[in-house]
């Protein structure tokens, strides 16, 4: 089995200008690729949506998923990395965290998807957590990612995305890296 034949939602699936709207909300352009050549910018290769700046560049065969992921990379990262942007969004244990609650988050914005179907996709990709799925972990066990995107100003009290970017360095990467990491992207 290929990664294409994982069945997910995918750029193709829905209607276009509802992820525009979105990730214009957060300044990042999206870049569409020709059907089968490489993508820019993709750290993961294969059909993985890309990054070059405040470009997220994508196939109509990228999943969703991936799309949303590499998207709240950018708007998780501090100014500094995200000036430089090119494939590698790095980033640590808690930022990782942070920028998975987010999509799922952000997957509520797209009336074609929804959160519930992004989680379905993430547990199907792979992704992994400690509590076995995306549903157990975003139910009872990401308080330390809400926290994160609270602090960041990212989701307001009430759990909703403020549509902010990250600006400031308040989280400090490196002492991310120290923790376990209780939700792994890909």
């Amino acid at each position: 089995m290929t990664a294409s034949d994982i069945n997910v939602s995918r750029y193709r699936d829905i209607d276009p200008p509802s992820l525009v709207q979105l990730l214009a909300r957060y300044g990042i352009e999206l870049d569409p690729s020709p059907a089968g050549a490489p993508i820019p910018g993709s750290f993961w290769g294969d059909e993985e949506a890309g990054l070059l700046g405040n470009r997220l560049i994508a196939r109509e065969d990228t999943p969703l998923h991936s799309i949303l992921h590499e998207a709240c990379h950018y708007i998780c990262m501090d100014q500094d990395r995200r000036s430089g942007l090119d494939t590698d969004a790095g980033g640590g244990y808690d930022e990782e965290n942070a920028v998975c609650y987010l999509q799922i988050l952000l997957a509520d914005e797209i009336a074609e998807f929804g959160g519930d179907k992004m989680m379905q996709d993430m547990d199907a990709w792979g992704y992994t957590f400690r509590l076995g799925s995306a549903r157990g972990w975003f139910g009872q066990d990401a308080e330390d990612a809400r926290s994160w995107l609270l602090e960041n100003d990212l989701i307001d009290g009430e759990g909703s995305p403020t549509f902010h970017v990250r600006t400031d360095g308040r989280s400090n990467p490196a002492s991310d890296r120290s923790r376990k990491p209780e939700s792994v992207g890909r």
